[in-house]
């Protein structure tokens, strides 16, 4: 079986690396598609991949050689139907089109295939949570004529059905897929590059020396750190396992519990997703669905990503007061900012000229393709001196390539698994309905809507990755909120935030498993600090929808305004988690730091003037309090 594992690594490898290099040739003009065609290629490769990988998986993991190679066998065979239905369909989708999109039995049949592979992929890659909620979707066409109530519509065939979603842009192909094959891939690719040439380890260094000697300065790395690696990355499982393998240990050594640096790491690397440029996969794909440029969306999220960030801040550094945590002593080498910035500029230069450009009106996909141009030959210039290092460059640029386009698979499983529910709520009109009954047991109340669908995203993100269910709750819930007169932005901003947070919501949190690993903490432990520590991300979305100034909407003064008064807000939430300011705080005094923040969080003069003078008032009595000698001892 060793041959076949090598096989299979070398053919998993190269076929990543085709895919990659011809993304980025079709971004360069190099070669021209329809987007039909881009589509479908892109599946039918990521499938191929996907089972590919499984195969892998599966003869290394099974010692019995019959179990081996039935998987070897079943999984080559999905492969291969994979492949064989992605070049039916390239080949007939001009046809169809040409045609006013009439299908035969056969386009049927092959699209049935295409579903069922999603389906395949989506329980081996994702798991079961997912392939069970478009099973009931794609059910309901078949039954809903013999359903009661407002479920009872007209029926479909299962011919039609699969032909609808298979042939059309409104199925598997649809928008979901769209972006993962555009936007995604491309900064996929563009992190994996900035990862391969040492991104990570200068943002490391630029952390450290930020945080210097200060108190709990290993958590303070942490948050800076995730920051900036989340600008690019958009992954929370992913920046847990890049940045706290050298994170959480230091933190460790600095005094924190493993369980409170597993938290804290999960909890800062879970808001790259939310941290403009590159946010989460979700946020391109939102772009799409509200019709705005990208750079509306990192320019709506940029107040409550830095709110995010700076409630964990204040969380970690009130927590290091409460358990005593000293300032660091710096005995690393010492090293000058100019001595980190100048070897950095390779990696500066290329993520500014990203923002610019968004911010200029170019598409991500043009932006990204750019700067990615810009990096390589920042890092060519810096890195090649012979042919040694000629070799090193070629091969990481390879290793970019396979890693980008191998962490895409998922997405793209998933995001054709959602289309799968957004073409059937497309072709029955089963969303109108959903959206009504949301906005009937809220009673109309846009704030009862907003639990409701909190609640929701919560559930479904548990079970979910966050691109499927942000793609499911802006197909489902996110138009019940728009009909209420909440603004589409701020309706599709609250349900990505969910999706994104439920990565660090028991009993389903990956990036605090992932985070309890490399603690060597225990997972639920970990979780519910976690949970604990990030409380405000819960109620960051409810505070945008009172203060719509944290979504730069209004004048420059209200945006000033609800930004400093957010900033005050998380402070006291913060406060009330930790239990700590100046002293340890009983629980009627955490109370009302809630209280204060509450206040805070929603946008008029008397409640802000009231908030602050609440946290102004306590603040100033603890502080006299801490200065007393009797009280100090």
């Amino acid at each position: 079986m060793g041959t076949a594992i090598s096989t299979l690594g070398f053919a998993i490898r190269w076929l990543a690396i085709l895919l990659g290099a011809w993304h980025l040739a079709l971004v360069s003009g190099w070669i021209s598609l329809s987007t039909l065609e881009m589509r479908i290629v892109h599946l039918a490769v990521m499938l191929v991949l996907v089972f590919l990988s499984l195969t892998k998986t599966s003869v290394e993991r099974f010692h019995d050689k019959i179990a081996a190679k039935a998987g070897l066998v079943l999984n080559l065979g999905f492969a291969a139907a994979a492949a064989g239905t992605g070049y039916y369909l390239y080949d007939r989708w001009m046809d169809i089109a040409l045609s006013g999109g009439l299908t035969t039995s056969t386009d049927a049949l092959v699209g049935m295939v295409v579903i069922a592979l999603v389906m395949i992929a989506a329980v081996r890659k994702i798991g079961w949570f997912l392939a069970i909620i478009v099973a009931v979707f794609l059910v309901y066409p078949l039954v809903s004529p013999w359903l009661p109530g407002v479920f009872n519509a007209r029926g479909y065939s299962a011919e039609r059905l699969a032909g609808f979603l298979t042939t059309s842009s409104e199925g598997v192909y649809g928008i979901p897929l769209g972006v993962s094959a555009t936007y995604i891939i491309m900064f996929s690719i563009f992190g994996a590059f900035l990862s391969s040439f040492g991104a990570g380890d200068f943002f490391f260094q630029l952390s450290r020396k930020v945080t210097g000697t200060a108190r709990a300065s290993s958590a303070k790395t942490a948050v800076i750190f995730s920051t900036l690696l989340g600008m690019i990355s958009g992954s929370a499982a992913g920046n847990v396992a890049v940045t706290g393998t050298m994170t959480i240990p230091m933190m460790k050594r600095e005094g924190y519990k493993p369980h409170q640096a597993g938290a804290i790491e999960a909890v800062v690397s879970t808001g790259g997703q939310i941290m403009p440029p590159v946010m989460g996969a979700a946020a391109f794909i939102m772009a799409e669905i509200i019709g705005v440029a990208y750079s509306s969306i990192m320019a709506a999220a940029l107040i409550p990503a830095l709110l995010f960030f700076a409630s964990i801040f204040f969380v970690v550094h009130l927590q290091a007061l409460r358990i005593g945590i000293g300032h660091a002593a710096d005995t690393s080498e010492p090293q000058s900012l100019r001595q980190i910035l100048v070897p950095g500029l390779r990696f500066i230069v290329p993520f500014f000229l990203l923002v610019a450009m968004m911010v200029q009106g170019y598409s991500p996909f043009r932006a990204s393709f750019v700067a990615l141009g810009v990096l390589l030959a920042g890092c060519a210039v810096y890195e090649l001196r012979d042919l040694a290092s000629a070799k090193s460059f070629l091969k990481r640029v390879l290793d970019a390539l396979e890693s980008g386009t191998l962490s895409v698979m998922s997405i793209a499983v998933a995001c054709a698994a959602a289309g799968i529910i957004a073409g059937v709520l497309a072709m029955t009109g089963l969303g109108s309905k959903i959206s009504g009954l949301i906005v009937l047991a809220s009673g109309g109340i846009p704030v009862a809507a907003l639990l409701l669908t909190m609640l929701t995203s919560i559930i479904l993100g548990m079970g979910l990755p966050t691109t499927a269910a942000y793609l499911i709750l802006a197909t489902v819930v996110a138009p019940a909120l728009v009909n209420m007169g909440v603004p589409i932005m701020t309706a599709h901003l609250f349900v990505f935030f969910y999706g994104c947070i439920s990565t660090i919501t028991p009993p389903v949190a990956l990036a605090s498993y992932v985070a309890a690993g490399i603690a060597g903490a225990e997972i639920n432990k970990t979780s519910w600090t976690a949970f604990a520590f990030g409380i405000t991300s819960f109620i960051l979305p409810f505070m945008f929808f009172f203060g719509p100034g944290l979504l730069m909407q209004g004048s420059v003064l209200e945006i000033a305004v609800a930004a400093m008064t957010g900033l005050a807000a998380v402070f006291c939430f913060a406060v009330a988690v930790t239990g700590y300011l100046y002293r340890p705080l009983g629980t009627g005094l955490r109370v009302l730091f809630v209280l204060a923040g509450g206040l805070l969080m929603y946008q008029s003069l008397p409640t802000d003037v009231l908030g602050i003078l609440a946290l102004a008032g306590v603040s100033l009595a603890l502080r006299a309090q801490s200065l007393r000698p009797a009280l100090n001892g």
